[in-house]
């Protein structure tokens, strides 16, 4: 988190900690409001990777899941896509939201991650034309979601992209749709306070969890260290969200997940779930899943979590396909507390 952004915030009373705001003083009134509240959100906890050159494309083309030709680059009309970058068995890296800002590609993925992405990916750089530069601490990314977040950044910037995952840029900064009421504003660091006090005139700021909480319930699986290399792209339904290309080149892993797919159906899926744990019980990504089909041997995993406002936590989970189907999923130990699974926002090919 820049420095001067992070002494701004809690000049806000924002809670800071490891570069991730926790809450503005009240998280449980805060998680409260994001169901029925127009919400801000300081994204910092996200890093961007700026990739340039003239062969910043082809370079990043031979090295993600996604079809980075598909990335308009224009002002007009620009898209974001989701995508993953994995090892040479298939296994997800990291996943991340990618776009274009006119100068060059931008890759956004947790924080935790970028160091060691960044110098993996520079390693395959060689002789293509092609910089990868850090501009976390130029760029402040900010989320608003709501009812009204939508008029909020007409009134700030302007316009709004009108359609999903559409990225509009102006003289103020870009803005990317991330769903019906729901924007990611991405502003240069000497507009940033401006841009914040204007939003939050009327969007209550919120902690980090909240909005992990809004990618959650959209479906949008968010790799960390303890998922690192766990899941093949589309167990964790990266597909479904167009993060894969199944028409472009190799790049490393691709074989793994063409075979994936080609072979039919896939044994594991990413599903939303409630689970109600015992007070004072955190659940993590990372930690495993059972349920009596699989015996004492783990079923899935926990990819993201996050306090839910009606109680307990809503995960996104990868889970075997036929433990689903056989019945109850039990966190942690077969003793424990059984997931309530829940609709995604998109359909999941059975």
């Amino acid at each position: 988190m820049n420095p001067l952004w992070q002494s701004y915030l809690q000049s806000r009373n924002a809670v800071i900690q490891d570069g991730r705001v926790v809450s503005y003083g009240n998280a449980t009134a805060e998680l409260a409001s994001v169901r029925s509240d127009t919400v801000l959100a300081d994204l910092s906890h996200f890093s961007l990777i700026h990739f340039s050159g003239e062969d910043a494309q082809s370079f990043l083309q031979g090295q993600v899941s996604c079809d980075i030709k598909a990335i308009n680059p224009s002002t007009s009309g620009a898209t974001a896509l989701y995508g993953s970058y994995c090892n040479p068995k298939g296994r997800m890296l990291a996943s991340f939201l990618m776009w274009h800002d006119g100068s060059g590609y931008v890759m956004q993925l947790p924080s935790g991650l970028q160091a060691a992405i960044q110098k993996r990916l520079s390693m395959y750089v060689l002789r293509a034309k092609v910089k990868l530069t850090d501009n976390s601490d130029a760029i402040v990314c900010v989320g608003t979601a709501g009812e009204h977040a939508e008029t909020l950044v007409r009134e700030f910037l302007g316009v709004v992209p009108a359609l999903l995952l559409e990225v509009t840029h102006t003289q103020r900064g870009s803005v990317i749709r991330l769903g019906q009421d729901r924007f990611e504003l991405l502003v240069p660091i000497e507009q940033a306070q401006t841009a914040w006090e204007r939003l939050s005139r009327n969007a209550a700021p919120v902690g980090a969890y909240c909005w992990d909480w809004l990618d959650i319930k959209a479906g949008i699986p968010v790799i960390t260290l303890p998922t690192q290399e766990q899941f093949v792209p589309q167990m964790a339904n990266v597909d479904i969200i167009g993060g894969i290309s199944f028409h472009k080149g190799c790049y490393p892993g691709q074989e793994i997940v063409a075979r994936t797919q080609y072979l039919g159906k896939i044994k594991r899926r990413m599903v939303l779930a409630n689970i109600k744990p015992p007070p004072e019980t955190t659940i993590q990504a990372g930690d495993e899943l059972f349920s009596a089909d699989m015996g004492e041997q783990s079923n899935g995993m926990i990819v993201n979590a996050a306090p839910a406002p009606d109680g307990g936590f809503d995960v996104l989970a990868v889970i075997q396909t036929s433990s689903i189907e056989a019945g109850k999923i039990q966190w942690m130990s077969l003793d424990g507390p059984a997931l309530e699974i829940m609709p995604l926002p998109y359909l999941v090919p059975h």
